[in-house]
């Protein structure tokens, strides 16, 4: 019996080549995708108890066969009898990897990032409908439809002018931000999938992104309780961090940086790798990491790296100093309202903070940062409610609920 999870790791690596191999052979994307998904249905179903020898050529052989009989029931006569003279004889399969082209058609600017990221799980990373819609909490037809979509967008997409590396590490980094849901982790898929890139191209942005998926998902063990609620980053406990993933990402970055071509996912790394440089948040060198939001901001000039910058300028230089810089930044930006609320917190109003805690948590993007937020504002309308308190007056039952609980972001 052929272990399960070997299985659907081989097939998975196996789903881009064979899809370009469809695609030499005459198939469009679309036609070769759609063969090779439900070759790989079939796989799934023989291979535990008939397993190949040539994993790839099965595929090959029963996807093309899927090919033709799509050819057979939807084209002409005439269509139908060139393909099947096209049929090459039986042999090893060719060893020609697609991958690369797979990730530039998948992230054709024509697309939107959904249907992009969408297409990526699918074609490149060789995940099913099924889990595609339960790592984004979609239902499968909803999804499937999406899918279909693209592949519509993108069939007869010619591959005669190299496609852009940068579009493709977008979505490759909306991918890891969805972290993992169901039985599909997309934080380890699109480091695997990054991991992936970066063996086949000499790209300097690439090791950049691997770099900053890697130093961010070492933390990851430490982010949350038992509970589900989040730990900030100054509580977390970094004995649970992944060394081994911090040095790996380290010694990727600083061979990035080497080359003085900076890009933002090198910069972005190098503020996570100060983050994980640090044995305590106390120890953290926020200067440096103001430096390099300097750098990102000069790159891209978001609005949300100044956000960012706002939060590290108020560590470095004090919470008076971060509010002046978080002035300088669009109110309407996502989290704009909690780090307003942490720099009041940390110049001492609490009042205020509190509000705005209870304001942000109204407009959290998730459930566990609006719980968190609103555990904040809990337990500073406790603080304040105590401290307004005559000496000597004993709390009521009840007034102090949530107050002492920790912060959990």
């Amino acid at each position: 019996m052929v272990d399960s999870a070997v299985d659907a790791t081989l097939l998975r690596a196996l789903t881009p080549t064979v899809i370009g191999i469809l695609g030499r052979r005459g198939a469009d994307f679309a036609a070769a995708e759609d063969a090779v998904q439900e070759a790989l249905v079939e796989a799934v179903r023989v291979w535990p108890h008939d397993p190949p020898r040539d994993p790839q050529g099965w595929l090959v052989t029963v996807a093309w066969r899927r090919f033709l009989d799509a050819v057979r029931a939807d084209s002409s006569r005439r269509r139908r009898e060139l393909v099947l003279d096209q049929e090459p004889a039986p042999g090893p399969a060719e060893v020609v990897d697609d991958t690369l082209r797979l990730y530039f058609l998948c992230a054709h600017p024509s697309l939107s990032p959904a249907s992009a990221v969408a297409l990526t799980l699918r074609a490149v990373g060789g995940l099913t409908t099924r889990q595609i819609a339960q790592a984004y909490l979609v239902p499968e037809a909803t999804m499937a439809q999406r899918i279909s979509r693209a592949k519509r967008t993108v069939t007869g997409v010619r591959f005669d002018r190299p496609g852009d590396v940068g579009t493709v590490l977008r979505v490759l980094y909306l991918v890891f931000n969805e972290g993992y849901s169901g039985d599909v982790d997309l934080a380890a898929e699109a480091i695997r999938l990054t991991r992936q890139l970066a063996a086949m191209t000499d790209h300097e942005e690439v090791a950049g992104l691997l770099a900053l998926m890697l130093l961010h998902h070492a933390r990851r063990p430490a982010r949350t309780r038992p509970d589900g609620s989040l730990v900030p980053l100054a509580e977390q406990d970094r004995s649970r961090w992944d060394t081994r993933q911090i040095a790996e990402g380290v010694e990727v970055l600083q061979a990035a940086l080497a080359r003085d071509r900076l890009g933002e996912f090198q910069a972005q790394a190098a503020v996570a790798a100060l983050h994980a440089d640090a044995r305590t948040a106390a120890e953290t060198d926020w200067v440096q990491i103001v430096e390099w939001y300097d750098e990102l901001v000069r790159l891209t000039g978001s609005p949300v790296v100044r956000l960012n910058r706002a939060v590290a300028v108020g560590e470095a230089d004090g919470p008076r100093a971060g509010l002046a810089a978080l002035a300088q930044v669009d109110p309407s930006v996502p989290r704009h309202t909690a780090v307003a609320a942490y720099l009041h917190e940390r110049d001492g109003d609490r009042e205020t903070a509190a509000r705005l805690y209870a304001e942000a948590a109204r407009s959290a993007p998730n459930l566990p940062e609006r719980d968190h937020l609103t555990r904040q504002a809990a337990r500073l309308n406790a603080d304040v409610r105590a401290s307004h308190r005559p000496a000597g007056q004993e709390p009521q039952v009840g007034t102090h609920a949530g107050g002492d609980d920790p912060p959990s972001s």
